[in-house]
């Protein structure tokens, strides 16, 4: 499934899209498990006190590590050029369709914004202009959604590119099923693929969605009223809002930790706090991993992340406890776990539970009750 806003790839932009998608997927396939099996050589120990941290470094003393690892950010910096070069031939027709979108929910955004240095100082995924970047009308927002999409080879519900919210809607209806919000926001919304099958989920709430970006604000605006969808959409900081205490029941992220600070994490759990009336639920969804848990290659595949990807805080939030953070921000009957991905239109098929069945097939998910 589709919808209006998206940018359309004409046949040369959709040949070099899906070249950098197999060459993606060649260098992860094929080329990867060599790069492992030189990282398994180098491997000091357990007993060894940062093991993953004395690979990382012997590792780029490799050549073939060097080579694999320079192939595997220029095709994600390719990902991206080919991309906009789609978005930026079709702007002024995406601008339109953005004018035509149904006047439902509304766009707040904010004047002389200050986006946070660490989205500010290091473009999260490569993606050129960030989050916060204001370019003219919808085309960082549209950049996002296309590249998003690809990016994920539409593992995370195709070009809805929608899972994310679809699975933080299954974990409420898995464990809180008579819950019934009146006024629900997502802290760190993007192009709000993940708030639409949230406010689905409860058609009578008001629902509401955040984010830094005025351009990635505007398109998610349009896309939603094109999608049918009335959400608010404010130009905010997930940190520190500008919504009064009390103001909802349900306050969710979807995979928005890892791509902020160690700092604001624990911000962004005692904002959630605040924001909720007595009684309300927080729900934040995290990639299915922890990092305590992985092997050594993927812990030297989280440096890479964190170093080669502007992926800032990806170790911290893996390996946060966020039961004890939970706790500390004041949330009560506390949940940790995985919420497997809903597939299929049976929501119901999804459950929670203690085991991460991997990427895009599980979500790690915390929640608490205020």
């Amino acid at each position: 499934m589709s919808h209006p806003m998206l940018a359309s790839a004409n046949h040369d932009e959709t040949t070099e899209q899906l070249f950098v998608r197999d060459l993606q997927y060649w260098l992860y396939t094929e080329v990867e498990p060599h790069e492992r099996q030189i990282a398994e050589e180098l491997d000091p120990g357990l007993s060894h006190n940062a093991r993953a941290e004395e690979v990382f470094d012997k590792l780029h003393k490799e050549p073939a590590f060097l080579g694999w690892s320079n192939m595997r950010r220029t095709t994600q910096e390719l990902l991206w050029d080919s991309v906009w070069n789609c978005v930026d031939r079709q702007a002024g027709e995406l601008d339109a369709k953005a004018s035509e979108a149904a006047e439902i929910g509304s766009l707040t955004l904010a004047e002389d914004f200050e986006v946070p240095d660490y989205l500010e100082d290091a473009h999260v995924h490569l993606m050129p202009g960030g989050y916060g970047s204001d370019t003219d009308g919808v085309r960082q927002g549209a950049l996002m959604d296309r590249g998003g999409a690809v990016y994920m080879l539409g593992r995370n519900g195709g070009f809805l590119n929608d899972g994310r919210g679809k699975a933080v809607a299954a974990h409420l209806a898995s464990c809180y099923p008579d819950f019934q919000p009146e006024k629900l926001v997502e802290l760190g919304c993007g192009v709000g693929s993940s708030v639409i099958p949230v406010a689905e989920a409860y058609p009578k709430a008001e629902a509401y969605a955040v984010d830094v970006g005025a351009s990635v604000l505007r398109y998610a605006h349009a896309r939603a009223a094109h999608l049918g969808a009335a959400i608010h959409f404010v130009q905010d900081d997930a940190e520190k809002t500008r919504f009064a205490d009390e103001s909802f029941d349900l306050v969710f992220t979807a995979a928005v930790m890892h791509e902020t600070s160690p700092e604001a994490i624990q911000n962004i759990l005692k904002e959630s706090h605040r924001l909720l009336r007595k009684g309300g639920i927080a729900v934040h969804l995290e990639v299915p991993v922890k990092y305590e848990t992985l092997d050594l290659w993927s812990q030297v595949i989280a440096g890479m992340e964190r170093d080669y990807n502007n992926e800032p805080a990806w170790q911290e939030a893996t390996s946060a406890d966020y039961g004890a953070l939970m706790t500390a921000a004041g949330f009560e009957d506390v949940k940790v776990g995985f919420q497997d991905a809903v597939l299929g239109p049976d929501m119901s098929a999804s459950k929670f539970g203690e085991e991460s069945k991997g990427v895009f097939l599980s979500w790690f998910v915390t929640s608490g009750r205020k």
